[in-house]
């Protein structure tokens, strides 16, 4: 990790901590040591036992300064309509819209009709459900708040995101899409289902995986605590959120 980095993410927990009042010495650890324990949490999904143990607290602390970094971080990220307005100033071509599950330890909700309310019965797993938009380059730029794994992608992008594409689509900047966002209506395009397609629809359908292939970079999971959330499902979202914005951060472009 590099250490600037460190020192960024140090400087907002040291605002936040102004912000709330706390007094110099109040803290078992310095911002530095929260930093540093939840950019290894990020980076390495490391077992916040460990974490705490190096940094000299107690588990219960590490906890509550995980949580609260994940805050801290994750009010950085920017706002779906501001991001979209950047791409118009910068002349994106397109933006690509996908979701990912984010895989999660068993958890027994269940919907009004008695299923998982987090099993996604695509992925055969339980998870949450987040929508990414990401840049031509494929690099990811906006989050949707989470919803569970049992809800389909163009439900959640309906939810969160659909009304701003449109209007960005109706201003010069297309969304591109895979196959299980179809009926999104205009401005947002998806690939035609079916086989034996005419000549055109197949060229279209080329066309449209080929500019997508980069997007769909947006989905990797980059940071290791994506491969499984361990604490609540509810906070995907801003666990995302703040690897998007770490990962910006890393990138130079903050």
């Amino acid at each position: 990790m590099p250490e600037e980095t460190l020192l960024i993410v140090a400087g907002w927990l040291l605002a936040h901590r102004r912000e709330i009042g706390t007094r110099v010495g109040r803290r078992a650890g310095s911002v530095r040591d929260q930093a540093k324990l939840v950019l290894r949490w990020f980076r390495d999904d490391a077992p916040l036992r460990q974490l705490a143990t190096e940094a000299g607290i107690g588990i219960s602390t590490a906890y509550r300064y995980l949580h609260e970094s994940i805050d801290v971080i994750a009010e950085r990220a920017p706002d779906l309509h501001e991001v979209l307005a950047r791409g118009r100033r910068e002349g994106w071509s397109h933006v690509s819209l996908d979701g990912t599950l984010i895989a999660i330890d068993w958890v027994a909700a269940r919907n009004e009709k008695g299923h998982h309310l987090w099993y996604s019965g695509k992925h055969k797993t339980q998870g949450g459900n987040v929508q990414i938009v990401a840049d031509p380059s494929g690099f990811p730029v906006w989050s949707s708040p989470v919803e569970p794994g049992s809800v389909h992608d163009i439900a959640a992008a309906r939810a969160h995101c659909l009304g701003a594409l449109y209007a960005a689509a109706s201003a010069g900047l297309p969304t591109l899409t895979d196959k299980g966002y179809q009926g999104a209506r205009i401005g947002v395009h998806s690939p035609v289902k079916g086989g034996n397609l005419h000549v055109s629809n197949a060229s279209y359908n080329m066309l449209l995986t080929a500019l997508r292939a980069l997007g769909e970079r947006a989905n990797a999971k980059r940071w290791k605590c994506l491969r499984r959330i361990r604490l609540c499902p509810s906070r995907i979202g801003d666990i995302v959120a703040a690897c998007i914005v770490l990962s910006t951060l890393q990138r130079g472009n903050y």
